[in-house]
């Protein structure tokens, strides 16, 4: 049974997506699995980055395929980025998929699972979903009621294309719920929690990180932020923290990445004078124990409205890093009930800028505590999200679906 995935990000991209991807199609061609992506010729940050239309990568055949070049900049040419590649991966997708295959649809695009079910109906094929985030609710909770009609419309060919699926592989037990909600049976849901590997990323001592000097951040208490500045995530919070802790020398906010919001709050935080910031760009893979090394302790937000819908998966990596997190948003969410349950960092609410500071200000006085946590955070790293742990979990979800083969040769 021929494996394919397909999203619009894949190696050497290095969004989050595209590493969950490229990991987890590495290790299934290793095992012997026959493999093969369909994706875009375009990397995240970067939509002018052209790849090779047809290349092999570590025994994984990888297609990719035309699409418009807009970006992340505007709505309109995001919307026209998705529209093109949903027709030229249909069109790949007749072509590549053949009866009794797997197709496996994340979420990049959203409601590619729609697409994809069309596919395997006309191929007798068989369907997986791998859902990073639920779409249209996150669009619907970023932009209000006024696309309600249009939503409705949505979740319901987003809810066939789940019914469709043999397994809908999602990544939090608050979104496996929402999909209860949905109406989607218990036994075509499967909870696999995303990871980082563990061998890659690794605790580093500050003191023996080299990026610490190279940018200059010797001798301070690191509040880092690492990964997509994106709207899913609420800034205001760590701004107004930032403004109160303005007077200590001793702390200083590193922004690792980009996003629709690193514009914003780069302006903010000049505007408001504030010396304590400072920006640096996405880091190649292999220099991430390196730079997720760097902070001693991480920031994770997500807006309130968006618990279940998505699950952010900096966690992953700042566990395996060894690091403590912060977390600004619902403090019964999916990330903070693991701080709490396993005493690896803390989490504050909407708005509460002054708890924030004064927690970074406890930690950084106290690097016994610190240190701690970030023990804590790669202990159950290394006990429930390694990579290890993913790629079993995996392993027997498409071995429980290829056992459905029979039923659609």
């Amino acid at each position: 049974m021929k494996i394919i995935f397909v999203n619009r990000f894949f190696y050497p991209d290095h969004s989050a997506t595209s590493q969950m991807l490229s990991d987890l199609a590495f290790s299934l061609a290793q095992s012997g699995r026959d493999v093969s992506i369909l994706t875009s010729r375009q990397a995240y940050d970067n939509p002018m980055t052209t790849f090779p239309s047809a290349t092999i990568e570590q025994g994984v055949q990888i297609v990719r395929v035309w699409s418009t070049r807009f970006g992340r900049r505007s709505l309109v040419g995001r919307v026209l980025d998705y529209l093109t590649f949903y027709v030229s991966a249909f069109v790949h997708m007749l072509s590549m998929v053949q009866r009794g295959d797997l197709l496996v649809a994340k979420t990049d695009p959203p409601l590619i699972s729609v697409v994809s079910a069309v596919v395997v109906h006309l191929r007798r094929a068989i369907l997986m979903n791998w859902i990073q985030d639920l779409f249209p609710e996150v669009a619907s909770a970023l932009v209000g009621n006024q696309t309600k009609s249009a939503c409705d419309i949505l979740r319901w060919l987003r809810n066939w294309s789940l019914r469709t699926a043999v397994q809908n592989v999602v990544i939090g037990e608050r979104m496996e719920q929402k999909l209860r909600d949905e109406g989607i049976a218990e036994h075509r849901i499967t909870v696999i929690h995303n990871w980082a590997d563990g061998n890659a990323i690794h605790p580093i001592d500050i003191a023996d990180n080299e990026l610490r000097s190279e940018w200059n951040l010797q001798n301070r208490f690191v509040v880092g932020y690492s990964g997509n500045l994106g709207r899913a995530h609420e800034f205001q919070t760590i701004l107004d923290a930032m403004y109160l802790l303005r007077n200590d020398s001793h702390i200083v906010f590193l922004f690792i990445g980009g996003g629709a919001q690193r514009g914003w709050l780069k302006q903010a935080i000049e505007k408001r004078n504030l010396p304590n910031g400072v920006f640096k760009p996405y880091q190649p893979r292999e220099r991430l124990s390196l730079s997720l090394g760097v902070p001693d302790l991480h920031l994770i937000s997500l807006q309130p409205l968006l618990e279940g819908l998505i699950v952010p998966s900096k966690f992953y990596g700042i566990a395996a890093a060894g690091r403590p997190a912060l977390y600004i948003g619902d403090q019964d969410g999916e990330i903070p009930m693991i701080l709490h349950k396993m005493n690896c960092g803390i989490s504050v609410g909407l708005n509460q800028s002054e708890k924030a500071s004064d927690t970074i200000k406890m930690l950084a006085g106290n690097p016994e505590i610190c240190k701690r946590y970030g023990r804590n955070a790669r202990d159950i790293f290394e006990k429930r999200f390694d990579l290890r742990h993913a790629e079993r979990a995996w392993k027997a979800a498409i071995h429980r679906a290829s056992k459905q083969a029979d039923y659609y040769m």
